[in-house]
C-alpha cells in the first residue's frame, strides 16, 4: 500500500515515542517491561496498543505520561508530547499532564473517590485548568461536561457519590474528568474492560463522537481486537514488551502477518454452527 504524503499538521505528532525502554525494579530483580517501542499519535487519530495481560501495553501508557513510581521504574528513550520531551524534563511532564494529555483510567468502579461527590472531583479538575473560575462557574462548566458525556439530568447529579452510579455512567464521568483539562491527547487504558457489551458500545461511540467533534488524538490500550478494529486508525500488537506487528487497523485484523496476532484473533469467541441453528429455529 502506498502511503499518502504527510500534511504539515501530521508532521508534528501530539505524541512521538522513540525507542522507549522501561525497566521495573521488583523484589525478584529488574524486569524490562517495555523493550524499545516507537510510535506516534497525531491529531484526530486513534492508535491502539493491543496484547494479552502482561504484554507491557499499560506500562507503556503509564510510562509516556511519567506516571510510574519514581525509583521503581527506569525509563530511557524519547517521549515527546506536543514537542516537549517528558523523559528528559520532568517539569515538562508535570506541565502537560491534565492539560495537553489526560488519562481515562482502567476501572471506573475504583478510580473515583468514594467519599467526595462527583461534583467536587470534577470541579477540582476544572479549576486545575482554570484556577480563576469561581465554584459556581466551575459547577456550570462541569454540568456542561456531564451533559456532553450523556449523563442525564446532570444538574441533579452534581452532589451524588460514585456508588450512586452504574459502571457505564462512572466511565462517562471519568471521560468528563479527563476532558476537564481541555487536552489535545487522551490516553484510554482499557476504558471498556469492566463494562458489559451494550455499555461498551455506548462508551466507544461517545469517544469516537468526541474525537470527530474536537479532533483529539487518542492512545487506546486494550486486549479486545473487536474494540481495536472499531476505533483504531493504526494498531501495534505487543508481546513481551515489544511490538511484533504494526500497521493499519484493517490490515492487522483481516490479514495478520505474525503468528502471535493470528493467535489473538483465533482466541476471539465466534458464533458456532449449533448457535446459528438454534437462532434460526427460534
Amino acid at each position: 500500500m502506498t502511503e499518502q504524503p504527510l500534511t504539515s499538521k501530521e508532521e508534528s505528532p501530539l505524541l512521538d515515542v522513540a525507542d522507549l525502554q522501561i525497566e521495573l525494579v521488583t523484589a525478584r530483580g529488574v524486569v524490562r517491561a517495555v523493550d524499545g517501542v516507537s510510535f506516534t499519535v497525531r491529531r484526530g487519530e486513534t492508535v491502539t496498543l493491543i496484547g494479552e495481560s502482561g504484554s507491557g501495553k499499560s506500562t507503556t501508557a503509564m510510562g509516556v505520561q511519567r506516571l510510574l513510581p519514581e525509583g521503581l521504574a527506569v525509563l530511557s528513550g524519547s517521549v515527546r508530547i506536543a514537542g516537549r520531551d517528558v523523559l528528559a524534563d520532568p517539569a515538562a511532564a508535570r506541565a502537560v499532564r491534565g492539560r495537553t494529555v489526560s488519562l481515562i483510567p482502567q476501572d471506573p468502579m475504583t478510580a473515583l473517590s468514594p467519599v467526595h461527590t462527583i461534583g467536587r472531583q470534577l470541579g477540582d479538575a476544572i479549576r486545575l485548568r482554570h484556577p480563576s473560575l469561581s465554584r459556581t462557574q466551575a459547577r456550570d462548566k462541569g454540568i456542561d461536561l456531564l451533559a456532553q458525556v450523556r449523563i442525564s439530568r446532570p444538574e441533579t447529579r452534581w452532589k451524588a457519590y460514585s456508588h450512586q452510579f452504574s459502571g457505564g455512567m462512572l466511565q462517562r464521568i471519568l471521560i468528563a474528568v479527563a476532558l476537564a483539562g481541555e487536552p489535545e491527547l487522551l490516553v484510554a487504558d482499557e476504558p471498556t474492560s469492566a463494562l458489559d457489551a451494550t455499555v461498551q458500545a455506548s462508551v466507544l461511540d461517545l469517544l469516537m463522537e468526541l474525537q470527530e467533534r474536537t479532533a483529539i488524538g487518542m492512545l487506546m490500550i486494550t486486549h479486545d481486537l473487536g474494540v481495536a478494529r472499531l476505533v483504531s486508525d493504526r494498531i501495534h500488537v505487543m508481546k513481551d514488551g515489544r511490538f511484533v506487528e504494526s500497521g493499519p487497523a484493517d490490515r492487522i485484523v483481516d490479514t495478520p502477518a505474525d503468528p502471535y496476532t493470528r493467535a489473538l484473533l483465533a482466541a476471539v469467541p465466534r458464533l458456532g454452527a449449533w448457535d446459528e441453528t438454534q437462532g434460526a429455529a427460534s
